[in-house]
């Protein structure tokens, strides 16, 4: 045993072995920072500064996640020596432990009756979740770039026929839509097949110039929107402490019997669901009150306070909601595609198999709609009506 550790280490390692692998991480290191950099550039250049910033923010987690992983790396040891006894590392496991020996526990612990606090194989289990983390975390992030960029698109569209005057006058409210809980219904499902639709962008962005601009009959309002969409992306790109500490709790409650992984799936979902309806009978009532105000001042500026409308009249505590939802979604991808990895479908990590693909088609699920139908709204609905 000692023979094949002592062949393993680095100075029995050939140095063409050495030098191949570090150049190879060096090169795919050095070429991220370059892409970063040079994108970086290009959003400056494009006057882009939500989205620089944005950038700026996924460095600063990415150096945060890098961090973590040398700690890692450097205290492993240090971790390694630390004893605990065996009845603590009985309590509170993920799965049920195997009647086996634990080969991998350091001599001192064996010594004192104790065994490691963290095994090697552990900890290294652990270095890899958090670099998949930041990896899943990236790439959801630029989905929400895109799928919410793609939404905008659909706007620009009947921002141009705005301009040209190729307008429709709204159509008044039928009666039977009027009672609050059929608004709460209808502000349910449209969020998901028509978020904004053509007549209520049509008068939140005439209630908007109005207010702001009422010199600016042409003013550019998908132009707008496009930024306001890249300084509310900028918000909920990062990782907060609290994003951390969640984490953290999930790691301590993810306990066999708890099925805590199977419970916390549906979470951003549920969140998701009770925002966009917040959010879909927000955009509701603001469109009515525009439109009837228009219609009583003969096109006087709409200008009744909109906060109360939102939950404790504070408008930014939905985006936190949103923040929360997306790094949740992806966090719980990132948990998925690393159990499937470390210990594959069978583990009881997994739990059921049969749940596999049901929390996966969530994840897509949430950062689609999210991404697509509730960003985009946010963005409209405050920045309209606040």
């Amino acid at each position: 045993m000692g023979q094949e550790e002592e062949a393993q280490s680095l100075a029995l390692t050939p140095t063409w072995v050495v030098a191949s692998v570090c150049l190879v991480i060096v090169a795919i290191s050095l070429a991220a920072e370059r892409l970063l950099h040079r994108l970086g550039k290009v959003l400056k250049f494009n006057g882009q500064e939500a989205l620089f910033s944005a950038l700026q923010r996924v460095k600063e987690e990415l150096m945060i996640l890098g961090f973590i992983s040398f700690l890692l790396s450097v205290c492993q040891n240090l971790i390694n020596r630390i004893c605990i006894p065996e009845s603590a590392a009985r309590v509170m496991l993920p799965c049920i432990e195997e009647s086996k020996a634990r080969e991998d526990a350091a001599k001192l612990c064996k010594r004192k009756g104790e065994v490691p606090m963290l095994s090697e194989e552990a900890l290294h289990q652990l270095h890899i979740f958090i670099f998949v983390l930041g990896v899943v975390h990236v790439l959801f992030c630029v989905t929400t770039l895109l799928l919410g960029g793609a939404k905008m698109r659909t706007w620009n569209k009947w921002e141009k026929e705005i301009q040209q005057g190729r307008i429709k006058e709204r159509e008044k409210t039928p009666g039977w839509m009027k009672p609050s809980a059929v608004r709460w219904i209808i502000a349910f499902f449209k969020q998901f097949y028509n978020s904004v639709g053509k007549p209520d962008y049509q008068v939140l962005r005439s209630a908007f110039v109005l207010r702001h601009y009422p010199n600016r009959l042409d003013f550019d309002f998908h132009k707008y929107m496009v930024r306001a969409l890249e300084h509310d992306f900028k918000e909920v790109v990062g990782i907060s402490w609290y994003l951390w500490l969640f984490v953290i709790v999930f790691l301590l409650l993810n306990i066999n019997g708890w099925h805590t992984y199977f419970w916390l799936s549906f979470l951003p979902l549920i969140l998701l669901l009770i925002v966009g309806t917040k959010l879909e009978h927000i955009s509701t009532r603001l469109a009515q009150e525009a439109a009837e105000c228009s219609d009583e001042a003969s096109g006087n500026p709409w200008t009744k306070p909109c906060k109360e409308h939102f939950w404790f009249s504070h408008p930014r505590a939905v985006l936190h909601l949103i923040h929360f939802i997306l790094f949740q979604n992806s966090f719980e991808m990132a948990f998925f595609f690393w159990v499937l990895a470390t210990y594959g479908f069978d583990s009881c990590i997994m739990e059921n198999r049969s749940y596999a693909l049901p929390r996966l088609a969530i994840g897509i699920i949430v950062q689609v709609l999210c991404s697509y139908s509730t960003l985009p709204l946010y963005a409209i609905v405050t920045h309209v009506a606040c």
